[in-house]
């Protein structure tokens, strides 16, 4: 009897070790498998987006229209942008007039009152999840290809004259916000009318505002 407690005194302290052991294995396991990192704050990424997204608008012109010019990068009008897309963050709309009666128009105008030209505008919006965050290439890829397959935007983005461009970028909650703009560097064509300081005339699209004008029927 003594010899045989002995050895299953043996056999269960040897067991002890390898399950001690296998808990040492499959911990170097865990270690091995952690949690991926979470994605990072979507306002960090926002000033890449707005790039990518310039970058993308400016192929696709020239690809639409190889004489149209190229588009330099404004720093007044990526500003008036960012605070067009932040307001619309902050309070929640998705309009090309905020709730207050403000444009990017009347913030160019007020910023520079001797302002003149065109100036376009296209607005785009996408949900995100949270877990996923912002993917800056694919949601900017997204981004203009909504702008593309709708004749109105595609339009304005492709309008050989504009030389100048700015995009602001801004996220509330679970939704980010776009604005482009687009300007010339001129003043208006001949036929149209000069805007008086502080106002701005308005048009359906960059076309109509520099197509002649209509003249009147005869009596």
């Amino acid at each position: 009897m003594t010899r045989t407690r002995a050895f299953v005194g043996r056999t269960l302290a040897l067991a002890f070790v390898l399950i001690a052991c296998a808990a040492c294995a499959g911990g170097g396991q865990v270690a091995r498998i952690q949690q991926a990192p979470p994605p990072p704050d979507p306002k960090t990424e926002m000033a890449a987006l707005e790039q990518r997204i310039f970058e993308l608008i400016q192929v696709e012109r020239h690809k639409i229209d190889p004489a149209a010019k190229t588009l330099a990068l404004d720093s007044e009008l990526v500003g008036v942008a960012r605070q067009r897309s932040a307001d619309m963050a902050a309070k929640n709309y998705f309009a090309h007039k905020g709730p207050d009666g403000v444009t990017s128009a009347s913030l160019i105008m007020d910023e520079d009152q001797d302002f003149q030209g065109l100036l376009g505008e296209n607005l785009a919006a996408q949900h995100y999840v949270t877990q996923s965050g912002v993917d800056v290439e694919a949601f900017a890829q997204r981004f203009v290809k909504s702008w593309l397959d709708s004749p109105e935007h595609k339009d304005n983005l492709a309008f050989a004259d504009y030389d100048r461009s700015g995009v602001g970028a801004a996220v509330n909650g679970d939704t980010v916000y776009v604005t482009q703009l687009f300007a010339t560097n001129m003043g208006l064509p001949a036929h149209v009318a000069q805007p008086k300081k502080r106002e701005v005339s308005e048009w359906s699209n960059a076309k109509a505002a520099t197509a002649p004008a209509t003249q009147p029927a005869s009596p």
